[in-house]
């Protein structure tokens, strides 16, 4: 069949073709349990992987739970389904657990889908074999143009999808978005064979399905933005105690934390310390719209923090388990420092030789780690053990651990 995938005589790119409508048309929205048994049965007896995706309300609501999940299988079509209305999905994830699950981007959205009770036993992530195949833009709607010659619209990609009724437009782009994933998943599959990199990507689904729910952060509050600015244990503690009354606020009313509050407020009142209401209102954030109520609980948190006994004040940096930050690695251990470079230098370069982010070749952190704490006798045996010890999958061991035992030997040797 000739499509758009295929070049023209004279090998001029064609121009994308755009997909505008299912090929079967919207299907109706499930939300009550009728419905939902006559889907389980259509994916339980369909053919071939299951595309899975899921849409939150990301900026508009609390959390990351799904407000709407769309599956496409041979042979039972496409389904969207509300997880509001139909919150146990047990059944359907039961009916598909020997099935491959297609998935753009899964470690996004597996988190949701297990909320109600969908977890994958096998896996292909089109974004990530997207990434190990080489792929500069792995967002699905360039992975889809791309690659199969097909055209997504992505208008739709960051509305509230807590809205109900749902608006048909946006039900056309969420049956859009499973309509080729499978197709997509083929041809991802040929390519990687062609490059020699399948079985990385096999290991690399495999690793993410196996994966256990991810700990809870410690001190989330760090994660704010322009956090940074804020040099003193006391700010710190206001940054703390006013992230965590925004964070109440925003779970009780079931909006986005930063509709609450911006990042940009919490830090600078941190800074500036108001004493009282008009100092607090003349802040950015905290405007005359603001509640005199809700100004009332701002200062309450900055006078919390004001209280808080000073060998109780948060420590300048986050508690963590692993080296300190590269840039003190000169003044602490040379020697490491020397490693950590000649590390970072041969991981880039032997990703570009493969044609893959540095990133997914081994990940950052595991390469400061090893370089921190290398084996006694670098070896690339031993550093091979230690990256095996710290979760490395068996392709990326075979690639990288000769490289930086190298990179190790050299650094020994030169400072």
């Amino acid at each position: 069949m000739t499509d758009a995938r295929e070049a023209t005589a004279v090998d001029v790119t064609p121009e994308p073709v755009p997909l505008l409508e299912p090929r079967e048309g919207i299907p109706p929205v499930v939300t009550d349990a009728g419905a939902l048994t006559e889907t389980v049965a259509a994916f339980a007896a369909g053919d071939g992987p299951v595309a899975v995706d899921a849409e939150r309300a990301s900026g508009y609501r609390y959390g990351q739970r799904a407000y709407l999940i769309q599956l496409r299988r041979a042979g039972a079509g496409t389904a969207l389904i509300d997880p509001i209305a139909c919150p146990d999905l047990t059944g359907l994830g039961d009916a598909l657990a020997d099935t491959e699950w297609v998935v753009h981007a899964a470690t996004q959205d597996l988190p949701c889908l297990a909320e109600v009770g969908m977890r994958p036993t096998r896996l292909f992530d089109t974004e990530l074999a997207g990434r190990i195949a080489g792929f500069p833009r792995v967002g699905l709607g360039p992975m889809t143009e791309n690659v199969l010659g097909y055209s997504l619209a992505k208008e739709h990609s960051a509305v509230d999808w807590s809205t109900r009724p749902l608006p048909e437009p946006w039900l056309r782009y969420a049956a859009l978005d499973v309509e080729v994933l499978v197709e997509l998943r083929d041809a991802l599959e040929q390519e990687l064979d062609s490059q020699g990199k399948l079985e990385w990507a096999l290991e690399e689904f495999a690793a993410i399905a196996a994966a256990p729910p991810p700990a809870p952060r410690v001190d989330p509050w760090r994660r704010t933005s322009g956090l940074h600015k804020v040099r003193r244990r006391r700010q710190l503690a206001a940054v703390r105690e006013l992230w965590l009354l925004r964070d109440r606020m925003a779970r009780e009313r079931d909006v986005s934390p930063g509709r609450v509050l911006s990042d940009l407020a919490i830090v600078g009142a941190a800074l500036a310390m108001p004493a009282n209401a008009q100092a607090l209102q003349a802040l950015q954030g905290f405007g005359p719209r603001v509640h005199r109520r809700q100004l009332e609980q701002w200062l309450g948190a900055l006078d919390r923090a004001r209280a808080v006994p000073e060998a109780q004040l948060p420590p300048a940096t986050a508690p963590h388990d692993g080296p300190p930050p590269p840039r003190a690695w000169a003044d602490k251990d040379p020697v490491a420092a020397a490693r950590l470079a000649g590390a970072r230098a041969a991981v880039t370069a032997l990703a570009e030789t493969h044609g893959l982010p540095a990133e997914n070749l081994i990940t950052p952190d595991l390469v400061r780690r090893v370089s921190w704490e290398p084996p006694a006798e670098a070896t690339a045996e031993a550093v091979a053990a230690a990256l095996r010890g710290r979760g490395a999958r068996r392709w990326q061991v075979e690639l990288v651990a000769p490289v930086l035992a190298a990179a190790f030997a050299a650094a020994e040797t030169a400072v």
